[in-house]
């Protein structure tokens, strides 16, 4: 599955996550887009002072990239993935 092309991702990387096999996220400067299989979950940009760039959806998951790491947070639930290349 991909994107639709109106919605531009400049970045495409694949990540291995323990629990959840691969990932696909693609992302630009306002948003991203987590695919696993079939599904596809949006996320958009959020501004924080922490450490690597943050994207959420409006139900609270949140996605933390972070140099070759890729954090996926819906508390109290967290999913660790490292990535493996650049799609």
């Amino acid at each position: 599955m991909t994107s639709p092309w109106w919605e531009d991702y400049a970045v495409k990387t694949r990540y291995l996550c323990r629990d959840q096999g691969v990932l696909v996220v693609e992302r630009n400067d306002a948003q991203a887009s987590i695919i696993s299989g079939r599904f596809r979950t949006t996320l958009f940009r959020e501004s924080s002072e922490l450490p690597g760039v943050r994207y959420k959806t409006s139900d609270g998951m949140r996605l933390i990239l972070n140099g070759d790491e890729l954090t996926i947070e819906q508390l109290p639930q967290r999913v660790q993935c490292l990535r493996t290349e650049e799609v």
